[in-house]
């Protein structure tokens, strides 16, 4: 290229625009090479002066010069490694979008979209070792009025603290993500429901505040929650004890809040 500047588009000329030329760059090498139809579009982006040069009078350049296929040599080896940056930021991005997309943005915590995936797989292997296995729902007691009453922004801190203070309070094998809205839940694997419920409580307890470790409670704002547990019985699914953890919250939120319930 002689002067001007050209965009590349893969796949189609429509497609959007992937990188852009500048003066003295080469275009179309690797197809004269491979004798293949172009898998990118080059487009001049504004008035351009081209100097083309045809296959055979390439390959005869490269007979007749040392020089000329020493100089194609590092024009190819740059577009190649000029392709592996590429695909090197292309995969970190990919692996950054797939970590936002099962990472809840405001806690850090795992989210529905992971819990879909994990949790059954952890069920099925405790089913597999003849392991116990309960899942404690939990949400943040009257939210919206909390919300109401202090504004968003304190109500994105609050569950951040919540989601802080249940990190703290579980074992590091045990599955805590952010269910959503202001809901949470949390998969003990080798945990009974009996043991779960104790767990439970003691948990309720320090997200109120009402345990002796202000350190690991929110006794400065009026956060208060409710749990319900459920143990996943031998012959049942993972969706089964879904619902029955679900429906043990729902009873413990009409039990008047602020309770744990199975």
């Amino acid at each position: 290229m002689l002067s001007g500047s050209l965009n590349v588009h893969v796949g189609s000329p429509d497609a959007p625009i992937l990188t852009t030329m500048d003066c003295g760059a080469c275009a179309g090498e690797m197809s004269i090479i491979e004798d293949r139809d172009p898998s990118a579009y080059v487009i001049a982006a504004e008035p351009t002066h081209l100097l083309a040069i045809h296959q055979s009078i390439l390959w005869d350049m490269v007979n007749a010069s040392h020089e000329f296929s020493k100089n194609l040599l590092i024009v190819l080896s740059e577009r190649v490694r000029s392709h592996n940056r590429f695909m090197a930021d292309s995969f970190g991005n990919l692996q950054k979008y797939e970590r936002h997309a099962t990472t809840d943005a405001l806690t850090g915590l795992s989210n529905r979209h992971a819990m879909e995936e994990i949790f059954p797989r952890e069920v099925s292997r405790c089913r597999q070792d003849d392991q116990p296995v309960s899942l404690i729902m939990i949400d943040v007691d009257q939210f919206k009025s909390f919300n109401d009453k202090f504004g968003h922004v304190a109500g994105d801190r609050a569950l951040s603290a919540v989601a802080h203070v249940l990190q703290k309070q579980f074992r590091p094998r045990d599955l805590l993500v952010r269910y959503g809205g202001d809901e949470f839940a949390v998969l003990l694997p080798g945990v009974s429901a009996q043991e779960a419920l104790a767990i439970a409580d003691r948990v309720r307890q320090a997200v109120s505040g009402s345990t002796e470790s202000s350190s690991d409670s929110l006794i400065q704002v009026p956060v208060k929650v409710s749990m319900g547990v459920a143990e996943l019985d031998k012959q049942a699914t993972y969706e089964a004890l879904l619902r029955a953890a679900d429906d043990a919250l729902y009873r413990a939120k009409h039990a008047g809040r602020d309770t744990v319930s199975n």
